[in-house]
């Protein structure tokens, strides 16, 4: 009996002793297996996200409608030589050159012109005008952003577009009275007006985006020159003047000659009637 009792006792023992040695570090691998999974797709996640963002504003970026302007006055050595070299850059670049005006006075010669140049190029041309200079007084650039505006008028115009669609559509199949066809045709002539009007201010956007513009002032110092208080002409002036008044002259009875022809043909006839009847 007591043998019993106590090899009960001994297989208890063991079987505690069992479950005692359980493997604990499986559960740990398991849970710090499913703490790796989740951070992984948390990281994926968190990626994608930064890369569609990135793209995002990537986009937002390059659909930017901006405008860039720019003035400039520079200080040059030669005011013609540095003129010719900015029209190169300038050319070169697919740019142009408009409202060029020339001043001269009693200590400066000033040049002052218009580019309208492609806005990717805008950094690179003002780059290389400004190595031209000797001294730059300065150079101030301003941006205004009309992407807003820009998206406005084409959302305007869309609908505007649509709704003259459906007006043709109204004029074209629908309207059947004289008074319906005179009212269709007034909204079509008053949507025509807006569709033109906002095509027009696109367009314009489009230029002042695409084409940018930069104002110079070129000045080169020269020594300062009294205004004279009379102007005299020089002998080679009056010689010129009498040379071409001469030749006015000329020209002036050869064609006063060719005027009177008939009447110098007359006169010559008749000389030579007189002198044959005296003979």
């Amino acid at each position: 009996m007591k043998s019993n009792v106590f090899m009960g006792l001994l297989i208890m023992i063991l079987i505690l002793a069992g479950c005692n040695q359980s493997p604990k570090t499986d559960i740990n691998s398991v849970v710090n297996l499913e703490h790796v999974d989740e951070t992984y797709e948390s990281n994926a996640i968190s990626e994608e996200t930064d890369v569609t963002a990135s793209n995002q504003e990537s986009s937002a970026l390059r659909n930017l409608k901006i405008i860039k302007n720019a003035q400039c006055r520079f200080k040059v050595k030669n005011v013609d030589s540095v003129t010719t070299l900015a029209r190169t850059i300038i050319g070169k670049h697919d740019g142009y050159m408009s409202n060029m005006q020339f001043k001269n006075t009693l200590h400066e010669l000033e040049n002052r012109f218009t580019v309208r140049i492609p806005q990717q190029h805008f950094e690179g041309v003002l780059r290389e005008l400004t190595d031209l200079a000797e001294f730059v007084d300065f150079t101030n650039i301003t941006t205004t952003d009309v992407s807003e505006e820009y998206i406005d008028l084409q959302t305007r115009l869309r609908t505007k577009l649509e709704v003259k669609a459906r007006y043709d559509d109204i004029l074209r199949s629908k309207a059947k009275t004289v008074e319906d066809i005179l009212m269709a045709e007034e909204k079509l002539r008053v949507l025509q007006e807006e569709i033109e009007a906002a095509q027009g201010r696109l367009k314009f956007l489009s230029n002042k985006v695409s084409l940018s513009t930069i104002q110079i002032d070129l000045y080169e110092t020269v020594e300062h020159r009294e205004e004279p208080e009379t102007y005299a002409r020089t002998f080679a002036s009056k010689v010129k003047e009498s040379f071409s008044f001469g030749l006015d002259l000329i020209e002036g009875l050869f064609l006063a000659l060719l005027h009177i022809w008939p009447l110098l043909l007359i006169a010559t006839g008749v000389v030579f009637y007189i002198r044959y009847r005296k003979k």
